[in-house]
């Protein structure tokens, strides 16, 4: 199937829309909050194509505790003589430059690496990403789950090393090489996110934020941009949204999976517009908004569950630009 697949490719004429050049990546992590570091990276290189041109790998000192160290194994000694992020930040740029960044659950990665550039003062250059977890799914790919040892067995790649980041980087690079070559194949549109890094950080301000948006604080004790504690609601929760019809203010609004857009950014939008954030999804929330309504996220799950109304980020940047009033009959 897969030699069927390749054949096909390599045969039909390669479409012109597709990027030059891509940067597959891994990070591991000392945990999954916004104050977590990255304690190891790799990248590999591949062409248009998907062939592979070289990979890089780097262990990083996080400047606290390694977090999960039955998972990656990562030890504070492991890592005390590793450089900081800031002094490997220059070469990770070169890796990244003017290629699409390709990572599994590419949110999450993205988002720590914009992190760290940030925390260094710099902007990662990167422009757009795409998760093979979306990709899989443009394909149809008869996975039993998303994970990457699926991924990896669908395609006959070995994973050797779990949760390293280099041989995790590897197995991704060998399963998107076909990924992609099914993609050209069948015309398929790549699923392609922007990124859009963070910006402004001033160290004695310790100011961050974000671009086309304003600054945020940056608290103390160490955390990355803690959680707000934003001002209730002013208006009633009006029920759910309707199809076809305005957002009302004081809707209850959750968000599930990635977004082209920084989540807090739609979040601060949703906000300003006077709807009301929903951290977790209950029958009381008015919309669910997700670029991935068939995924099998909690929110989404429950959001099946109890018939709310399900958006994509599309649609809701659409419905922000007209909220009715909270007066409104």
């Amino acid at each position: 199937m897969l030699e069927d697949q390749t054949t096909a490719a390599s045969a039909a004429p390669w479409p012109a829309a597709y990027p030059q050049g891509y940067a597959v990546v891994d990070v591991e992590t000392t945990g999954l909050s916004r104050d977590d570091r990255i304690i190891s990276a790799a990248v590999y290189r591949l062409d248009a194509r998907g062939e592979v041109e070289d990979h890089w790998y780097t262990l990083v000192n996080p400047e606290r505790d390694p977090g999960p160290v039955w998972i990656h194994g990562l030890t504070n000694d492991v890592l005390e003589g590793a450089p900081l992020f800031k002094d490997i930040a220059e070469e990770f740029a070169t890796r990244l430059d003017g290629r699409v960044l390709v990572a599994h659950n590419a949110v999450f990665d993205w988002s720590m690496i914009a992190r760290e550039y940030a925390r260094a003062e710099r902007t990662a250059p990167v422009r757009q990403r795409l998760c093979t977890i979306a990709l899989s799914k443009e394909l149809g790919l008869p996975l039993p789950n998303h994970k990457l040892e699926s991924l990896a067995a669908h395609f006959g790649v070995v994973q050797r090393n779990a949760h390293h980041a280099l041989d995790d980087a590897r197995v991704l690079a060998e399963a998107f090489r076909p990924s992609l070559r099914a993609a050209a194949s069948g015309g398929v549109r790549l699923p392609l996110l922007e990124c859009r890094p963070l910006t402004e950080w001033t160290d004695g301000a310790a100011r961050i934020g974000r671009q086309g948006s304003a600054p945020s604080s940056y608290g103390g004790g160490g955390t990355w941009r803690p959680s707000r504690k934003r001002q209730p609601c002013p208006y009633p929760n009006p029920g759910r949204y309707e199809p076809g019809k305005r957002l009302k203010q004081g809707m209850r609004v959750a968000f599930s999976g990635d977004t082209s857009v920084d989540r807090e950014l739609l979040e601060d939008r949703a906000v300003e517009a006077g709807l009301h954030i929903a951290t977790s999804l209950s029958r009381l929330t008015s919309v669910l908004v997700t670029n991935d309504p068939d995924s099998y996220t909690s929110k989404a799950v429950k959001a099946k569950q109890y018939g709310t109304p399900v958006i994509d980020e599309a649609a809701f940047g659409q419905l922000l630009r007209d909220v009715a009033p909270a007066s409104d009959g």
